[in-house]
């Protein structure tokens, strides 16, 4: 497999990585939040947007690649976060399975 070349010098996003921690309600369910474990350096690249329609109004779904050093520790589930915005994580490979990076595509949250 080809080496994939990636300038680390563009990861110029910091963003902080979280789990989901489940706290249960009371009532048999659970309230989901998320603690930050991890905060590192990213590279984020809008990939496109998606409008759909949801009872009558437009709904946009925007999605990224993230490009990060390489972790063995994400799991489905996970979110990036940079501010205000989340970013959830769909799916991640190494690109030329060297171990040298992840990339990450994501789905920003809207709120």
């Amino acid at each position: 497999m080809r080496s994939v070349f990636f300038d680390p010098g563009q990861m110029t996003a910091r963003l902080a990585l979280e789990a989901p921690v489940e706290t249960p309600d009371g009532q048999g369910g659970a309230t989901v939040a998320f603690a930050e474990i991890a905060s590192f350096w990213a590279r984020i690249e809008p990939v496109g947007e998606l409008r759909e329609e949801q009872a009558g109004a437009d709904v946009f779904t925007l999605t990224h690649r993230v490009w990060l050093r390489f972790r063995d520790d994400l799991k489905a589930g996970m979110r990036l976060r940079k501010g205000a915005r989340a970013f959830s994580i769909r799916a991640w490979r190494d690109p030329d399975e060297r171990g040298n990076y992840l990339v990450c595509l994501c789905e920003e949250e809207s709120r």
